[in-house]
């Protein structure tokens, strides 16, 4: 187990995306089944956190790992102003794609229709960026501040543990909403027969007079 552990470390050092992978494979369904909890499931939908671990550590990490690089490429200086710039810029570069690619991939994970996909983004992905933009850019402004490039993704992995539980509730939002819809249709069909019963009677006593 030990040779194991010192060959990642080995292998996570020589190449920092693995080990960004690897955190991402973790983290991410760790946030998901806490929003599960959170949400009161009574038990854990095992498959979505596999879903969340695949699209993490095989879509987000990598990509995510490229934009620490370009970002480093282009401002390479390690200063306050610098990382403020990069962070500002992510807002309006790395972080609509990334809402966009989440919402959508999560969504054709789940083997749904691709127009379905494209209108969970549509309906998602502004609620979503308006709490993004209030908290990313003081997290990368700290990323890029202070903390050393080797370990930038695995930085990130940490806080996006929080962001993740709330993407998850995001995701999930629609499935309620949709549960929700169904369910008042599943009434109003019972509610309009009621309502014609009620209404035939009172017009069958309205019309006995007029008989007589």
């Amino acid at each position: 187990m030990r040779i194991i552990f010192v060959k990642f470390r080995e292998i996570s050092q020589k190449y920092p995306i693995v080990r960004g992978m690897a955190s991402y494979s973790v983290i991410w369904p760790t946030a998901n089944l806490l929003q599960q909890k959170i949400m009161g499931k009574e038990e854990f939908d095992y498959t979505e956190a596999v879903r969340f671990s695949l699209y993490g550590s095989l879509y987000v990490a990598p990509t995510l790992y490229c934009w620490l690089k370009c970002a480093s490429y282009l401002w390479p200086k390690a200063n306050l102003k610098s990382a403020i710039t990069k962070a500002l810029v992510e807002q309006v570069t790395y972080s609509p794609a990334a809402m966009c690619s989440f919402f959508f991939g999560m969504s054709f994970l789940e083997l749904k229709p691709v127009s379905e996909c494209i209108e969970e983004v549509k309906i998602k992905f502004w609620p979503t960026y308006k709490v993004a933009i209030c908290v990313w850019p003081i997290l990368q402004t700290i990323n890029f501040a202070l903390i050393p490039e080797r370990n930038r993704v695995v930085y990130v992995s940490v806080c996006s543990l929080v962001w993740t539980c709330f993407l998850a509730y995001m995701k999930a939002s629609a499935a309620k909403r949709k549960e929700k819809d169904l369910g008042i249709n599943d009434i109003n069909p019972k509610i309009m027969l009621e309502n014609k019963a009620q209404s035939n009677v009172r017009t069958g006593h309205m019309q006995i007079p007029l008989l007589r």
